[in-house]
């Protein structure tokens, strides 16, 4: 097994929005950069000393716990991509306590206020996104979103390495 690497922590979608997000991302995201699924970053970069307490948290938060509700709440234009915003309360509820445990190790990226959104198109030009953005806006109507579980993963710099899932009820 290679030695410690950065983690990251994501919310996993039910099938049908992780399909929905993942067609996006195939059909705008350029394709060589396109390495990973469809995702909503909670936590960019946690220090592998935190894996023991990180999945006893993460389990703690899901295990025999509803789901949070959620939706998908409107379009973001990133400068050179876009990214549909997700709303829910108790999923930054979640995300605050986790922040709140590791404060004093976070980086300044993930200490600064957590901006929930699934990025579907990045690494293009600006005008390539507005395009995006404008066309998606045109069907374009709030709904909810299936929030499934939490996962972590090992980052090495390329496709990220599962490391653990951890599924509401």
């Amino acid at each position: 097994m290679p030695g410690p690497a950065p983690i990251i922590v994501t919310v996993l979608f039910g099938k049908q929005d992780t399909a929905y997000f993942d067609g996006l991302r195939r059909a705008h995201f350029p394709a060589e950069r396109n390495q990973l699924p469809a995702h909503l970053t909670m936590f960019h970069h946690l220090g592998p000393s935190l894996e023991a307490e990180l999945r006893q948290r993460l389990a703690s938060e899901t295990h025999r716990v509803p789901a949070p509700a959620a939706r998908l709440a409107g379009l973001m234009l990133l400068g050179k991509g876009v990214a549909f915003r997700i709303e829910s309360p108790e999923l930054a509820d979640i995300r605050d306590r986790l922040a709140d445990s590791f404060a004093a190790m976070l980086t300044p990226q993930d200490a600064v206020g957590w901006r929930p959104h699934v990025t579907v198109q990045n690494k293009v030009t600006p005008a390539e996104a507005k395009a995006l953005q404008a066309a998606l806006a045109l069907d374009f109507r709030p709904r909810p979103v299936v929030i499934a579980g939490l996962a972590s993963w090992w980052y090495r710099g390329g496709p990220w390495e599962p490391l653990s899932r951890h599924m509401f009820a």
